[in-house]
Parts: structure tokens; sequence; C-alpha cells
């Protein structure tokens, strides 16, 4: 997959070197600033392209000696690395929109940078609607934040626009610096989320839709001999996930047994888990004690030391804490 995601990924970066060439033309034509704008933030479409490139590049090398579970968590850089380009473009703008405010300047040939805006903003839409669609197929946080990006940047075309075509209409030239404030405004909001997103990556922050996704698989699937799973906790490195859990299985169990059960909730798990390229289990396993019989499932248990008093039901609240799940009444 990692083949394909560099060929989209390249498809973005020249599209989008030809969409940035297209803007700072209509700017040249024009001297408008939310125009300038708009072309300002296709530069960072290109260099997060290029960033993007390598990462995707990188993410799909084997793991090795020094990089023990994989390049994966390079992806998290490259969407921090362009939410941040992002964030500084938008304060850049926002700077020149205000000067601009304090000393004005004339726009030029609008219907010449109405109609490439036009294109431009059409290229990016398809461009970046293309994005999510791969990026969704491949579950690659890189293909899906550069189509987020590129999708914004055509919002800002349609801003951009209509900026135009008031200024064309009623001559106010304000309107210009205006509408740059407003560009502005929502690069600073989509770099804020961006990085937000890669820190929480590279933090490790939980992933609540994929432990739902889990818990909801682990419940449905649920098997008498898993008397209690806790200590669930999941890392990403790219498309890839690091599970680590501890499973309650009865003490009298070979470890052929064992073995057996924990393989079956690696294997529901990997086939089961919305666009994981692979799940990496480390499961510990415990013994079962007299506090887990009263919510135990196996009805022939010949050594139960307590009478059954009701099933718990499987939660994110049970599941995640390091604690054995005990029955109350």
């Amino acid at each position: 997959m990692k083949r394909s995601e560099l060929t989209y990924i390249r498809l973005s970066f020249f599209i989008s070197s030809l969409i940035c060439a297209v803007k700072f033309t209509a700017w040249l034509f024009t001297h408008s600033l939310v125009i300038l704008s708009d072309a300002l933030e296709s530069i960072i479409n290109v260099a997060g392209a290029a960033f993007a490139w390598y990462s995707i590049y990188l993410a799909g090398k084997p793991r090795d000696e020094n990089h023990p579970y994989g390049h994966g968590k390079v992806e998290f850089f490259s969407i921090g690395f362009e939410g941040g380009m992002i964030f500084i473009a938008g304060m850049g703008i926002l700077v020149q929109a205000i000067l601009y405010f304090i000393y004005p300047k004339e726009v030029e040939q609008l219907h010449t940078g109405i109609y490439l805006s036009i294109g431009a903003g059409i290229a990016n839409f398809l461009l970046g609607y293309f994005l999510l669609v791969k990026g969704k197929q491949a579950n690659s946080i890189t293909l899906k934040g550069n189509g987020h990006h590129i999708l914004s940047d055509g919002y800002t075309s349609i801003g951009v626009i209509a900026a135009l075509f008031l200024i064309s209409l009623t001559g106010l030239k304000w309107i210009d610096p205006l509408a740059s404030v407003i560009a502005a405004a929502l690069l600073i909001f989509t770099g804020s989320k961006l990085s937000r997103k890669a820190i929480r990556g590279l933090m490790d922050e939980t992933d609540e839709e994929v432990i739902e996704e889990m818990i909801t698989h682990l419940k449905t699937n649920r098997r008498d001999e898993w008397i209690d799973v806790h200590n669930l906790r999941i890392q990403r490195y790219g498309n890839n996930f690091h599970v680590d859990c501890h499973v309650t299985l009865p003490y009298y169990f070979t470890l052929e047994q064992v073995h057996k059960e924990i393989s079956e909730m690696d294997e529901l798990l990997n086939q089961n888990t919305h666009g994981s390229k692979s799940i990496e289990f480390f499961i510990h396993t415990d013994p079962c004690l007299e506090i887990s019989c009263p919510h135990c499932l196996i009805t022939a248990c010949t050594v139960r030391k307590k009478t059954f008093a009701g099933k718990i039901e499987w939660a994110k609240e049970n599941l995640l804490p390091n604690k054995k799940h005990q029955y109350h009444t």
C-alpha cells in the first residue's frame, strides 16, 4: 500500500505546484492581498506534500534494530510540520492585512484574477477529495491530513472569488484586506488543529475511536474463557497499532490452551479493526482468582469457589484500568 500512497502524494505535489503557479500569476495581474494570501497557502501545500512524500517513504521502511516498532510515527511529524507552516502563514497574512488597512493598494484586472481563482479552486476541491478518499482507504494519516489541508485551500478560494466579485461590483478597496483577515483566521484554525493532532499522536494519546471499535469487537465476540480483559492500551505507528493488555484465563489451562485463546483474540482484532494494516499484540495472561468466580461465565467449571452472581459488561471504564474485574452487588 505504501507504493500507491507514494504515487498519490507525488500527484498531490505536482498538481499543488501547478495550482500555486496559477495563483501567483493571478496575484501578479491583480496585486490583490486576498489572492496573495491564497497563493501563500498553496506554497504550504507544495511544501507539505514534499514533506509528506518523504514521510510516507520513511514510514514504509521495515522495522530495524534502532526502530523496533517501525517508522510509522514520522507521519505525525509530517502533519505537525504542515500544521505549523499553515499557522505561521495565517499569522503572516493577518499582519499584511492590517498593513493593507492602513496603506490600501489598488486592485487591478479583477476578472483575470476571478477566472484564474475559479480554475485553481476547482482543482483544489478535486485533488483534496481524491486524497481524502484514498487516505481513508489506506488509513493513511498523511494522505488524509494533506487532503484536508487542500480542501481547506479550496474553501479559501471560494472566499477569494466572492471577495473579488464584491470589489468588482462595489469598488470598495477595504473588502480585499477584510477577506484576507477571514482567510488568515481559517488558516490559523486549520494549522492549530493539525498541530494538535500531531501532538496527540506523538504523545500516544488514547485514540477514542479505535478503542471503542476494539471494545465493540471484544464484546460481540466474547468467549466464556476470557474471564476479563484489563489494562488495555493502544499505540499507533502510522496505520499500524501496538496493543498490550492483560487477559484473565482459567488458572488450570495448559500453556497450549492459553496460546490458543490469545491467538484467537489476536486474529479477531487483526481481521476486524477498521483500516488497520496490522496489530501487534503483547498480551499478559493472568490466572483467575477467587474474586473472578462471581462473574466467570464458564458454566461447567468444576473448581468454582463462589457462586455465579452476574455478568460484567465490558466497557472502556473497566477494560482500560490496570485492575481485575470484580462483581459488585
